[in-house]
């Protein structure tokens, strides 16, 4: 049970426990309910831990939890929930800093990237647009339009208004599916077929249209959706 696996973590030498061994070997060393233990800290943090990991089912679903659930797990109240929601938040902004915005994107992955640590497990549909500049250096982001859990309403003038304003030279556009399944519906096709031609008479091609979710994306122009990307 977890609760005996607690106490017998709890009963470890003190050199081998978490905070110890973060110490001696770095945090690459620890499990993912030590590292929350030591988020948690406090006596009995091991013991909070696990049972934060059971009633979220596991570190998904912990990274997802409101804060207020994380309040009526036994022994974390408002004090823990607010630390793991803090860390969980920080993760999120290191991660967005991956977006190079000086440097030309590599490819769709680093965009995907951005956009699943971003929105990707966003309860609702959510649809962004990133300008970038001659050299393919990301200089916008903008959400133009969050929706349902299964739909987004978007219209290509609100899409590329910012766009056009900023002076951008292309885009990439990208939208999360809450439902965890990343393959795009009929109306995500015909969409970004009709962005690709706006942005052809723009002047401002449409590059790609990413649907991604938590852990997973596809790209529209891989799949030959976007002409001439």
């Amino acid at each position: 049970m977890a609760w005996e696996r607690a106490c017998e973590v709890l009963s470890i030498p003190a050199d081998e426990r978490p905070r110890e061994r973060l110490m001696r070997f770095g945090a690459e060393s620890l499990g993912d309910v030590e590292l929350v233990a030591l988020v948690l800290g406090g006596g009995g943090s091991m013991r909070r831990a696990l049972a934060l990991f059971e009633a979220c089912g596991g570190l998904l679903g912990l990274s997802t939890a409101d804060s207020h659930e994380l309040c009526e797990v036994r022994g974390v109240g408002v004090a823990g929930a607010t630390a793991i929601a803090a860390a969980i938040e920080l993760a999120k902004r290191f991660a967005r800093l991956e977006l190079p915005y000086s440097t030309t994107l590599r490819g769709p992955d680093e965009v995907a990237r951005f956009a699943r640590v971003s929105f990707g497990d966003a309860p609702q549909e959510t649809f962004v647009i990133l300008g970038l500049d001659a050299r393919a250096r990301v200089r916008l982001v903008r959400t133009i339009a969050i929706g349902s859990v299964s739909h987004v309403d978007v219209h290509p003038r609100e899409v590329f208004r910012p766009l056009v304003r900023a002076g951008m030279h292309s885009a990439i556009a990208v939208h999360n599916h809450p439902s965890g399944e990343p393959e795009p519906s009929h109306a995500d096709v015909e969409l970004t077929r009709r962005l690709a031609e706006v942005g052809r008479l723009l002047g401002i091609p449409l590059l790609d249209h990413l649907v991604v979710t938590r852990t997973r994306s596809v790209s529209l122009a891989a799949l030959g959706v976007v002409p001439g990307a």
